[in-house]
């Protein structure tokens, strides 16, 4: 790809490479997608209408950006597209340790060098994934993490204390010309934040008692969590004063969006249909707005795809147990997300002892809204009769999907029910048992049917 491009500042400045800003490149290329109608935030899920939009302001805008938001909401996962922004190959000084433009330097090496060299001042290209870098705040990090400090190691090769060269500089130096992230920046202490300071207003760096001033060239983008916001670490004020704007995430508003956002990135082991997918995403939904969950921490979106995983798992596990292929996920696998998934969630104090109690009620309650939503206007009552009247249907994790079916006659309803999850008659009978369980779970939950359940051999029997 950097073939036939400039390998010398004399070559580069002879082709009219001009250097810009990163602000400004960011904001160029941000405009060229939106005037081309490409979208320039791929795998972003749900944040359209709302936090895109604002985004887009602030980088337009050439402001410095926080993201507010609870957990799993894909602040971090955002921050990394806006590296999809910079131009693909940017050239660099060969060999600089701040990655600075041929026609730009700002170390006093670098300097020295272009004065020596002239036009043969030697280019590399760098691609724009290495001109991204992400630091997660903890408390452990010190100053010389972000910014630098003295370099015993140069000043054991014989280089006075005060020589700038004797620097080791730290990320935000080097992430010059390009973005640097900061996840949970309420986590840094207030100290340490204070050294961002003059990153941010004055775009240069202090180190120790050097009389150093390096014009940086960065985007600087962070995260953060209101409850960590108010409560375990703050943002102090001056900080807070430079960022230009703050974007404030949300979870996804629709359940298409959270099905969406699962479907993109749970990593699934067997199928799982979509009326599975629109299952979880109801229990999460219902998780969002329950009483019962404490929601300052939160209900991750990493809760709906680690679900949506479990869900696949167990499909998994049965085809291995009873030989049933291709492993095709049914309503029976989803009793496995309440007892896997519970310590991702935190619950409100009044409500010990009562977890699995609360998770299995919302969990039935998102079965029957889904029913309810893509069997609407069926009539089950054939069917409803058909299980009373001496034809009791199993399931379980060592049910094959055939048996299930066995079990009932041929009844034109069984077809329309299929039909309606996206199942054919020609397709694998897996996905057809998925449905018709959802069908006499949902008679199950509307108390049409009743339900046993057998622990000697994990099987729920419908009659």
């Amino acid at each position: 790809m950097t073939q036939n491009l400039a390998r010398t500042a004399g070559e580069l400045r002879a082709a009219g490479h001009l250097p810009r800003g990163v602000k400004t490149e960011i904001r160029e290329n941000l405009l060229a997608a939106l005037r081309e109608g490409r979208n320039p935030w791929p795998g972003i899920v749900g944040f359209d209408r709302t936090v895109l939009p604002q985004l887009e302001r602030a980088l337009l805008a050439g402001h410095d950006v926080v993201l507010l938001g609870e957990r799993g909401q894909g602040k971090t996962r955002l921050l990394r597209t806006i590296v999809s922004l910079l131009d693909e190959w940017t050239p660099v000084i060969e060999g600089s340790e701040l990655g600075e433009h041929p026609l730009d330097p700002i170390t006093p090496e670098s300097k020295r060098r272009a004065a020596e060299l002239g036009d043969d001042l030697p280019v590399v290209w760098r691609h724009r994934d290495e001109r991204y870098a992400e630091k997660l705040a903890t408390p452990d990090t010190s100053v010389g993490d972000l910014v630098g400090d003295v370099d015993p190691v140069k000043v054991a090769e014989g280089r006075s204390l005060g020589d700038p060269e004797t620097i080791h500089y730290g990320m935000l130096p080097r992430a010059h010309r390009g973005i640097i992230a900061i996840n949970e920046l309420p986590d840094l202490a207030e100290r340490i934040q204070v050294s961002l300071l003059n990153v941010m207003e004055e775009r240069d760096i202090q180190v120790r008692g050097y009389t150093l001033r390096l014009p940086l060239d960065v985007l600087l983008v962070a995260t953060a969590n209101p409850e960590d916001y108010t409560n375990r670490g703050r943002i102090i004020t001056p900080l807070k004063d430079r960022f230009g704007a703050e974007v404030r995430t949300h979870y996804p508003l629709e359940i298409d969006a959270e099905v969406d956002l699962v479907r993109q990135e749970a990593d699934l082991v067997a199928e799982v249909g979509d009326h599975l997918l629109e299952i979880i995403a109801r229990f999460v939904r219902n998780l969002r707005e329950s009483s019962s969950i404490d929601q300052r921490s939160g209900v991750s979106a990493r809760f709906a795809v680690a679900a949506a995983e479990t869900v696949a798992a167990s499909a998994l596990r049965r085809s291995a147990l009873i030989g049933e292929t291709p492993a095709i996920a049914r309503p029976v696998d989803l009793a496995s997300v309440p007892d896997v998934l519970r310590g991702k969630l935190e619950f409100e104090a009044g409500e010990e002892g009562r977890e699995d109690e609360v998770l299995v009620h919302l969990l039935r309650r998102s079965i029957a809204d889904t029913a309810r939503a893509r069997l609407a206007g069926l009539n089950l009552r054939a069917l409803a009769e058909v299980v009373s009247d001496g034809h009791p249907v199993a399931t379980g994790d060592r049910v094959h999907a055939g048996d299930l079916l066995a079990a009932l006659p041929e009844l034109p309803i069984l077809h329309e029910v299929a039909a309606r999850m996206g199942a054919g008659p020609k397709d694998p009978v897996g996905r057809i048992a998925s449905a018709v369980e959802l069908a006499l779970e949902s008679l199950y939950l509307t108390r049409h049917l009743s339900k046993d359940d057998s622990s000697d051999d994990d099987r729920s029997v419908y009659g």
